[in-house]
């Protein structure tokens, strides 16, 4: 059975398919047996399985042996009686069509026949083909002895990587990553210009080293791989000479570099706060899931100053582990947001600026006297960690006082101005009492209020942190349940009026003084309203004003 790529399988048994690329979906074949590889005309006998799962694509450099006979028997070519087999790159023409489409199936060592007849333009790239007539059926008695995936790595043939040992699966490093590579650089006519040391040598791929290009072809690598690196003078130090330096011999200018380079490993590097202030180098990885916000944790650490003076330390000679929650403030930020991303048993080192550190004020700690606005180096193990317990480890009960505890946590945050942490509280404390809950009748009534409570705190929240939309989506759920709802209606036509939506927020706020015609804090917003209304059509009338007196103009000059 075969499928083509796209098919639909609500398509209609015999209706026209449209030509595709036949995919063999047919159970593997078995030593002895035949069979034709989809509608392409060639037959493959399976003679010795080959190791592994993998196979070739077309733009691999591959190594076969093989005897090409005619259906009678004779024979027209065989690397075997040369013992020389044959390499070339799978789909350039160097092969004859059927047999680049057969090795595609191999695995590595396996030995099949493959059953095809020639083309009549005799497109065959092995010797003996000119005593072949056109249209000739062969066989082709093929081992595949080894191949090497070739990569066009900047699609335009000046940067090419050659696998000569595959990686490790899935162990890639990324962009900011810290690796350790080994290698050596040669030119064209094989004269070397630099090699590291046996143990490698180690630097930021965003850092770049030796050539522009060598940080991108090793992003495109795994953790054990090998492979050789061919770069074109574009991609190198083109039309410029380069001196010998570093350790490096001289480059003439217009050559091309060949890298024989092994990726040895790699420590990733996170950017935790997203503006590279604080920065994790991961020297082991951690097990499982990470910490999160709200868990206790249990950290070791060392903290050093710039210049290496370690001014604080947990969990080392004699000092007992740290112990807090995290996302509580009770550590500083930077530190507070790298233990809510590590991973049990995770050891790092992270890098802290002074804005996610002790700021631009001094600060005394256990070893050493912080300074003003400095960079801060932590060395830390994540020992243990509780996860905050989520809703459905809940029972009803449960549920609800928590519900309420967060609740004011997130009131006392507000009232301390820290109004996104605020805005997790309620965000917690709402999930708490989802309406998905199951809870019985007389739970619903508190439930409910709970909910738009903390819905509605969120609001203000959201208005504090000029998340408009977010307050507007907020208050809306409010109204859904309680469509009379005059804090909701009041915080919306807030949201409205910050994005100029002045029709939206006259509507909330008509609702509003209809449901508390009384409410002075609502009539206080009318006014608000009024002035911009006013403004919005002051500059409305300038606009329409100076767009007729120049279409008068055009038409005076006509």
């Amino acid at each position: 059975m075969t499928l083509e790529k796209g098919a639909n399988l609500s398509d209609i048994d015999g209706e026209e398919e449209e030509p595709g690329e036949v995919i063999e979906s047919a159970p593997p074949l078995k030593v002895g047996e035949e069979r034709e590889l989809g509608n392409s005309g060639i037959k493959k006998k399976l003679l010795k399985n080959g190791v592994g799962w993998d196979t070739p694509e077309f733009g691999d450099e591959v190594t076969i042996h093989y005897v090409g006979t005619l259906l009678d028997g004779t024979k027209f070519d065989s690397t075997r009686d040369r013992y020389d087999p044959l390499t070339f790159k799978l789909g350039t023409g160097q092969v004859a069509t059927g047999l680049d489409n057969g090795i595609i199936t191999m695995k590595k060592r396996e030995c099949a026949v493959f059953t095809f007849t020639l083309p009549s333009e005799l497109r065959f790239g092995v010797e003996g083909r000119d005593s072949l007539p056109p249209n000739s059926v062969v066989q082709f008695e093929v081992e595949l002895v080894s191949w090497i995936t070739v990569v066009d790595l900047s699609k335009d043939g000046g940067i090419v990587k050659k696998i000569l040992e595959k990686g490790e699966r899935d162990a890639s490093p990324g962009d900011l990553d810290e690796v350790l590579v080994k290698y050596q650089v040669m030119l064209g006519d094989g004269t070397m210009v630099a090699k590291t040391p046996e143990e490698g040598v180690e630097f930021y791929l965003k850092d770049g080293h030796f050539c522009p290009v060598l940080s991108k072809a090793i992003l495109t690598m795994k953790k054990g791989e090998k492979v050789k690196l061919v770069i074109q003078p574009q991609y190198a130090f083109g039309e410029e000479r380069r001196d010998a330096c570093d350790g490096f011999g001289a480059i003439p200018p217009n050559s091309a570099l060949d890298f024989n380079l092994e990726l040895l490993s790699f420590k990733h590097v996170v950017d935790v706060t997203g503006d590279s202030k604080v920065v994790k180098k991961i020297l082991k990885e951690g097990e499982g899931t990470s910490a999160d916000e709200g868990a206790t944790v249990t950290i070791s650490y060392i903290a050093r100053l710039e210049d290496g003076t370690v001014f604080e330390k947990k969990g080392y000679d004699g000092e007992q582990p740290l112990e807090f929650i995290t996302d509580e403030e009770q550590v500083i930020a930077g530190l507070d947001r790298v233990a809510a991303m590590m991973k049990k048993g995770e050891w790092a080192i992270v890098t802290i600026n002074h804005e996610y550190g002790f700021g631009n004020v001094e600060a005394k700690r256990d070893l050493a006297t912080i300074p003003s606005c400095a960079k801060l180096y932590y060395e830390v193990e994540m020992m243990d960690f509780i996860k905050e317990k989520v809703p459905w480890e809940m029972n009803n009960q449960g549920k609800i006082e928590a519900a309420g505890r967060k609740k004011e946590e997130g009131n006392l945050l507000f009232k301390n101005g820290k109004y996104e942490r605020a805005g997790k509280k309620y965000y917690k404390a709402a999930d708490c009492v989802s309406e998905d809950g199951s809870f019985v009748d007389d739970e619903q009534k508190l439930v409910k209020s709970l909910r738009v409570s903390c819905w509605l705190n969120s609001a203000a929240c959201c208005l504090k942190l000029k998340d408009y939309q977010g307050a507007i989506e907020l208050c809306s759920k409010v109204l859904d349940c309680d469509c009379h709802n005059v804090k909701a209606l009041y915080r919306r036509a807030q949201a409205y009026m910050e994005i100029a939506d002045l029709i939206l927020a006259e509507l909330d706020i008509k609702k509003a003084i209809e449901a508390d015609p009384q409410n002075r804090e609502v009539k206080l917003l009318q006014k608000s309203l009024k002035q911009l209304q006013a403004e919005s059509n002051k500059r409305d009338a300038k606009f329409y004003a100076n767009m007729f007196a120049l279409e008068g103009k055009v038409h005076s000059s006509r």
